[in-house]
């Protein structure tokens, strides 16, 4: 429920900034329509008449005089001239400039208002329309409001001694008081009318994409639920080929991954739970064995012979050797499980070392008859290891085969060298393992029945596994029942890649 409630919020987040951006982009684009289609207009008016002011001048400069013998302005022909010309247009406004740009009359001047003759336009945009013929966009100054810059046609005339210039404004006083009045109007119908039109019908299909474009999203949060509510298997269908593929296929892998860890954690507790039980029995036995015959020592120790004595206290002491075995494998094998031991990795030969634990062990395979072989080419390269971890997994290997080698059996260390590596093999003529058990015999506490019962805690091939590990190595073995057993193991050549 809280994600649905989640889920909806984001969506209505989404909705109302589409709706903001369109109602923002809506307004922009008014206000831009507005002002192109005035320049549009403007451009459009300007160049259509850019000739007007010339075309005045000829017509009726022609056959009459601008200015009479007194100098004076004509203002019965300039009347004529800008009513007729007003009439047909009233946006137009006509206006008789001096040389240097001073208002010499227009009927839409009242020139007894002081300051009148005062009035002077800029002439530079003047210049730049008359030398472009008009076809350059142009504004020029609007005489009644020297602020407001707007279109115009001009031409220069000479006349009598006599110089100026026509001055025509194509949107003058009335087209302004014009345009005000329906400008709002127009606000209205393009802002109210096109722009709200246009932003329902867009805001309508921005839900609708909306809720297209987050239907992966909702799938994710309907997985996270089923995730939650415990059922730990469902997954995001065809993850790679959503939306939010990189999200739904992270999603899939953090799911396999938490799955994982819970089935692991499951596994390690599971383990955890065995090796309470296995400690606890492996050191009641040894610890009840010495217990016992340390009473029986002190109950019955003056009517035992010397022999039954020795005898006793040499139970004792094994026991307490056994005893002592496992705490010491069970303190070595917590350091490699917990990484607390690091390699100490250094050249060295393995064939030295294999030599060496073949004298250490031959005097135990002499105790039980057994046939002890070692197999070592003459040349053997160095290998990188460390060399003390590596020793202790071969002696792991060699108390394995010495424990499960039959009476008579027989035991053969080789050395192989091949192409960037130095194998161990240590195989025995033992009763052999069991295709199914093979995966088992390296986790802890795990023991093959082979008929009968050997000592041992079943730490020790583990110990095996944890110093191939550090080594980025792996321990290997191959075995079928009644055909023995061969353990091997591999370490990088010195200076190899």
């Amino acid at each position: 429920m809280r994600s649905d409630v989640l889920t909806t919020k984001f969506v209505v987040k989404l909705i109302l900034s589409f709706f903001t951006i369109i109602l923002m982009a809506g307004i922009g684009y008014t206000v831009t329509s507005i002002y192109f289609s005035n320049q549009y207009y403007y451009q459009t008016t300007q160049r259509l008449n850019a000739s007007l002011a010339q075309d005045l001048i000829t017509e009726k400069f022609n056959n009459n005089q601008p200015f009479d013998s007194t100098g004076a302005v004509n203002k019965a022909l300039f009347g004529d001239i800008m009513h007729n010309m007003m009439a047909v247009n009233r946006a137009i406004e006509v206006y008789l400039l001096d040389s240097e740009g001073h208002v010499q009359y227009s009927v839409v001047l009242d020139h007894n208002m002081p300051n009148t003759d005062q009035i002077q336009v800029d002439l530079e945009p003047i210049h730049t329309f008359i030398r472009n013929d008009g076809k350059k966009y142009v504004l020029g100054d609007d005489p009644k409001n020297l602020g407001r810059q707007t279109i115009f046609s001009a031409a220069k005339f000479h006349k009598n001694g006599h110089e100026g210039y026509i001055y025509i404004l194509l949107a003058g006083n009335d087209y302004w008081a014009i345009r005000n009045d329906l400008y709002n109007g127009y606000l209205v119908h393009i802002g109210l009318g096109g722009s709200l039109l246009t932003l329902f019908f867009a805001t309508l299909l921005g839900v609708l994409a909306i809720w297209y474009l987050t239907r992966s999203l909702r799938e994710i949060i309907f997985a996270a639920r089923r995730f939650k509510e415990g059922d730990l298997t469902y997954r995001i269908q065809n993850a790679d080929k959503t939306d939010l593929a990189n999200v739904a296929t992270t999603y899939n892998n953090m799911a396999d991954t938490i799955l994982a860890d819970i089935e692991k954690i499951k596994s390690v507790e599971q383990l955890r739970q065995e090796l309470i039980a296995n400690i606890s029995h492996d050191l009641r036995t040894p610890l009840a064995i010495i217990q016992g015959y340390i009473e029986t020592l002190h109950m019955k120790g003056n009517t035992l012979s010397e022999e039954e004595q020795q005898n006793y206290i040499k139970i004792i002491s094994s026991g307490s050797e056994r005893l002592s075995k496992l705490i010491a494998q069970l303190f070595e094998y917590s350091k490699l499980e917990s990484n607390q031991i690091q390699p100490e990795k250094e050249p060295f030969l393995l064939s030295e070392l294999a030599n060496d634990i073949h004298r250490e062990y031959s005097l135990l395979a002499e105790e039980k008859n057994i046939n002890f072989k070692i197999n070592i080419p003459d040349k053997v390269p160095l290998v990188f290891a460390d060399i003390s971890l590596v020793e202790r997994a071969i002696q792991n290997l060699m108390d394995n085969a010495i424990k499960f080698t039959p009476n008579n059996g027989e035991i053969e260390v080789k050395v192989e060298t091949t192409n960037n590596h130095v194998r161990v093999i240590i195989q025995d003529s033992g009763p052999g393992i069991d295709k199914i058990n093979q995966p088992l015999i390296f986790e802890r506490y795990r023991q093959t029945k082979t008929g009968k019962e050997h000592e041992g805690s079943g730490l020790g091939l583990a110990i095996v596994k944890k110093i191939m590990d550090i080594h980025d190595s792996a321990i290997t073995v191959i075995s079928n029942p009644n055909e023995g057993t061969a353990f091997s193991f591999a370490l990088p050549i010195y200076g190899q890649p």
